[in-house]
């Protein structure tokens, strides 16, 4: 007998892992601090001021990794 319940483990999900020393990262993460650290070094030459571009980075690489964390989710 299949329920509404079940239908959300009949979906399959695609789930993408990078091997980051033989441990597997999903790439969500490595998408988030590659972005943060980019936001840092273009914001650090354009304004030449550390804390703007570590706030800048910083924000960016957590909405990054909150966003598509949530996205990615296997819980619904």
């Amino acid at each position: 007998m299949t329920t509404a319940g079940n239908f959300r483990t009949a979906a399959a999900r695609v789930t993408c892992d990078v091997p980051v020393a033989g441990v597997p990262w999903p790439a969500y993460k490595l998408l988030a601090l590659v972005l943060g650290a980019l936001v840092t070094l273009v914001v650090g030459i354009a304004t030449a001021t550390a804390a703007t571009a570590v706030l800048a980075g910083a924000a960016v690489g957590t909405v990054t990794w909150l966003a598509f964390s949530a996205l990615c989710s296997t819980r619904l």
